[in-house]
């Protein structure tokens, strides 16, 4: 099957194709179709070249808007595509959650990460849950910190548990809290990245802002506050309902976690994975579920992630190890 198909004369080729057309490289071996270029446009020779060209399209119509189009932005389109959904017609570019020290707009980058944002903002308990690099951890804290900007909440909490990986926390130099410090790195930098480390310190000293680990927790009512567990699928049963039942009056909770990456001891069955089957009809609580097209790091990121996904699909015992 052929077709052929015009592109606007507004359009710049190099931006549309890529750097030696690695655009159309990613569109034909995501659809199989051989794209041809032509004087005044594209020739599309394939079994679907409606596929390729609604990627086209999305891609020029990206293009208009003043989008930049790397090779992740391209990946993710064709991946929605793939899916069924439009990027265009999503309107993802458009949602501001706030601006960074910088003076950067903060945006969710992908369907996902959009719903995500919407969850946070209607329910007062919401469960990110994804793989690694789809933005769980920096898009609560930024939120959080919208919340605390627009005086929705008055302390924002960062709690995480301090399980190791493969690692014991004895064996780290330093008192409680430098053996500490190093699973909650990972907050301080979201935190850094959208406050700026001098205002995210001073917030810290005035206690408006705490970042602790998850066992702090225990015996507090928080009120009036942004509540974030961070790394949720290391907490145990005890810990998550311990955890859930601080929020106070005023206060909202963003529970986040990866169920593929379980660092508990053996016979530890996870906080996370039993919230999920035991929460998901409760009213008022909303689950957000982000996918590999949802990573927004390094491409091979979402190859890694897809390979062990389709390996312990094959090897389902294998996660029992």
């Amino acid at each position: 099957m052929e077709r052929q198909i015009q592109i606007p004369q507004t359009i710049d080729r190099t931006e549309l194709f890529g750097n030696l057309d690695s655009n159309l490289t990613l569109i034909r071996e995501a659809t199989g179709v051989d794209i041809i270029q032509r004087d005044d446009g594209l020739i599309l020779k394939g079994d679907d070249p409606d596929a390729a060209e609604e990627i086209l399209k999305e891609l020029t119509e990206a293009l208009i808007r003043g989008e930049n189009l790397d090779r992740q932005k391209v990946n993710y389109i064709i991946g929605l595509q793939q899916d069924g959904i439009s990027y265009s017609e999503s309107n993802v570019d458009k949602d501001v959650i706030c601006f960074t020290h910088r003076g950067k707009p903060l945006k969710p980058k992908t369907v996902g990460q959009k719903n995500y944002v919407n969850s946070i903002r209607k329910k007062d308990i919401v469960f990110g849950v994804g793989p690694a690099g789809t933005g769980k951890t920096y898009i609560a804290v930024a939120m959080a910190i919208n919340a605390y900007k627009n005086k929705e909440v008055q302390k924002i909490i960062l709690a995480r548990p301090a399980v190791e990986a493969g690692e014991r926390l004895g064996f780290l130099p330093g008192d409680l809290q430098d053996k500490v410090d190093p699973y909650l790195r990972p907050l301080y930098d979201a935190l850094y990245d959208v406050l700026g480390r001098d205002a995210a310190l001073r917030l810290k000293e005035k206690e408006v802002i705490e970042v602790v680990p998850l066992a702090y927790m225990r015996g507090r009512t928080l009120d009036s506050s942004f509540i974030i567990l961070d790394e949720a699928q290391n907490t145990t049963r005890e810990q998550m309902k311990m955890f859930l039942t601080r929020m106070g009056f005023g206060s909202k909770v963003v529970v986040t976690g990866d169920v593929t990456q379980i660092d508990l001891p053996k016979g530890k069955k996870s906080g996370l994975v039993e919230a999920i089957r035991v929460l998901k009809n409760v009213d008022g609580i909303d689950f957000c579920y982000l996918k590999d097209v949802d990573v927004v790091r390094h491409e091979l990121v979402k190859k890694i992630i897809n390979a062990y996904d389709q390996y312990y699909k094959k090897y389902p015992e294998e996660l029992q190890e």
